[in-house]
């Protein structure tokens, strides 16, 4: 049955808005690029793989990592094919976040968070990769690993992988408000608060009873401090705005300014983040067990 003539005219002059509406729209490609670019920066990967020298180009890796095993050396994540991940698959992005392993089947040190980015959807991994594919590849090859015996035998990582490593994907509590697992999320794999803010047995796992109750023994040996809400020892005398506010400016309750390692985090991270974000990471931390600094 066809349209009524007088219907002709009005859907004539309707196309051409549909198809400017239409074309206006972003192609799939670069929704996910533009989440991944936000996620970038959820995850902190900027800090991190991007060298300390002034002229560092941001991604290319190079990063040096003091810690008590050695230096470790951030990897290239710009899409260079013989010094970054031009060569990768989605599939193995993924491998990479969420189990720790590197394309060739090997296992990474835990000094890369993957034991936090293991909780990461696959979403958000496929969606963090479409990003970095689309970066300017840069050729930057980075030194090995720097490492004492027996840490440079990384073949030794299968058991340690096997006592302390648990790929279990984040899953939301339903006690618990969307705000509060928005903030997990983000606190326990996102932003992998845990990997400088818990404490590290002889092995190099974090303690989990202690999590979030600082480290004495942080990035470059530097004590990182309790971020549970423990009224003396950790940040218990905080409201959420003195959080967010933190989170976005560096600025302590205090009137003090944030340092050290946290100062790019800052920056890089939380300052980037959306408002929402924030505030759900402030409620995901005043609502944990206040737990005393060692």
């Amino acid at each position: 049955m066809g349209l009524p003539a007088r219907l002709l005219p009005i859907l004539l002059l309707l196309w051409p808005l549909a198809t400017d509406v239409a074309a206006q729209e972003p192609p799939a490609e670069e929704e996910a690029v533009a989440r991944g670019r936000y996620l970038l920066h959820a995850a902190g990967c900027v800090t991190c793989h991007t060298a300390e020298a002034e002229d560092a180009v941001p991604l290319a890796g190079g990063r040096a990592l003091q810690t008590p095993f050695g230096t470790f050396r951030t990897p290239n994540l710009t899409p260079d094919p013989e010094t970054g991940l031009g060569g990768w698959s989605a599939a193995q992005f993924r491998a990479a976040l969420r189990e720790g392993l590197a394309p060739d089947g090997s296992p990474y040190y835990p000094a890369f968070p993957y034991p936090s980015y293991a909780g990461m959807t696959e979403a958000d991994a496929d969606d963090l990769f479409a990003y970095l594919q689309s970066l300017t590849p840069v050729r930057n090859a980075v030194p090995d690993h720097d490492l004492d015996f027996p840490f440079s035998l990384r073949p030794g990582l299968w058991a340690w992988r096997w006592l302390h490593f648990d790929a279990a994907p984040f899953a939301p509590d339903p006690e618990q408000g969307e705000a509060w697992n928005r903030g997990a999320y983000l606190v326990e794999h996102l932003g992998h608060c845990g990997e400088c803010h818990t404490p590290r047995n002889f092995a190099g796992a974090t303690e989990e009873a202690r999590r979030l109750a600082g480290n004495p023994q942080g990035p470059e040996g530097k004590r990182v401090p309790n971020i549970t809400p423990h009224q003396e020892d950790g940040i218990g005398a905080w409201d959420a705005t003195d959080m967010t506010f933190f989170l976005e400016t560096g600025f302590l309750p205090d009137g003090d300014v944030a340092g050290g390692a946290m100062a790019p985090v800052i920056k890089d991270s939380t300052s980037r983040l959306t408002a929402e974000d924030r505030a759900a990471i402030a409620a995901y931390l005043l609502a944990l067990p206040p737990l005393p600094d060692e």
